[in-house]
């Protein structure tokens, strides 16, 4: 395990990559494979990327959708990316990561892998418009953010499901198998820096925060055995402070497919929603109550 508290550290400059290589540290290792990156350090990269070059003043990332095709390797990874629209009150990017197969035994070389390609969409805030519109009244809100004291070093992910109903004092705590059930699951997590020694943004704590819609939706009685080829991140505003909630709002399955979608909240209520689209991968279930998730941080 890595010391660093990140999912990457820079890497040197390559003619692949629009910024450099990012190696994978310890914290970006997944839980379905060895040898394989788990989904938020790759959706925290593209989001880091996108929004670093071609973030721009007076725009606001409002949208963020990753397919993620390929199983990334723990190996060097880059980004390539390109402005699709720039417009007065809409900004279009597209961001792919790639990485290179293992070197030729004879030749040396090495050929480039697409593993996964997202689009950011940057919009201009203004007023909204006039009239009233249907919200979520206050009091039907279920998620409520743990009240314990935490310590500014404790990155620890805390887990609540529910017991005795939505409207039920939630239970939250770091122990992941106390919450394998079939009940509505909710998550307080810290997001990890993207890249060591780079500062995290609220759009990529976001993001990061967000690839969890997955394990929130689709993690069950068993462990979780449905796999995530995508998530899209909506955002109506950008998460205030360190941590960022997941609550499950809907999950449907058949034939082996599901689509979930999760409200996302930091301390001030919500600001955006996750949605994924996975498949069964039941054939490499990850058992919470059974894995190992000492000194690692808890995302799956």
């Amino acid at each position: 395990m890595s010391k660093t508290s990140a999912f990457f550290t820079p890497g040197g400059s390559d003619s692949v990559s629009d910024e450099g290589s990012a190696i994978p540290t310890g914290y970006a290792e997944s839980l379905w494979a060895p040898g394989t990156l788990n989904g938020p350090a790759v959706c925290a990269l593209a989001a880091h990327r996108v929004e670093r070059r071609f973030g721009e003043d007076g725009f606001r990332p409002a949208r963020f959708t990753i397919d993620m095709f390929k199983v990334a390797r723990e190996v060097p990874t880059f980004t390539r990316g390109r402005l699709v629209r720039a417009g007065g009150r809409i900004r279009v990017a597209e961001i792919d990561v790639v990485q290179r197969t293992d070197p030729d035994p004879k030749s040396g070389s090495q050929d480039e892998v697409l593993v996964a390609r997202a689009t950011a969409v940057f919009l201009r805030p203004s007023q909204n418009p006039p009239g009233d519109r249907w919200q979520r009244p206050a009091d039907a809100v279920t998620f409520r953010p743990p009240t314990e004291e935490i310590g500014d070093s404790d990155v620890m992910s805390r887990f609540s499901s529910e017991v005795a109903g939505p409207e039920s004092e939630p239970v939250w705590n770091t122990d992941m198998g106390a919450h394998q059930n079939g009940r509505r699951k909710r998550l307080w997590s810290h997001p990890l820096p993207t890249i060591d020694g780079e500062t995290t943004t609220p759009f990529v704590r976001a993001v990061t925060g967000a690839e969890s819609t997955s394990l929130i939706t689709n993690w069950g009685s068993t462990g979780i055995g449905f796999i995530n080829c995508d998530l899209t991140v909506e955002l109506a505003r950008l998460p205030v402070g360190e941590w960022v909630g997941v609550e499950a709002d809907s999950h449907i399955e058949h034939d082996g497919l599901s689509v979930g979608t999760a409200g996302l909240f930091d301390s001030h209520g919500m600001f955006g929603m996750g949605i994924v689209t996975a498949v069964n991968n039941a054939a490499a279930e990850i058992d919470f109550t059974s894995v190992d998730l000492t000194d690692r941080y808890r995302e799956a």
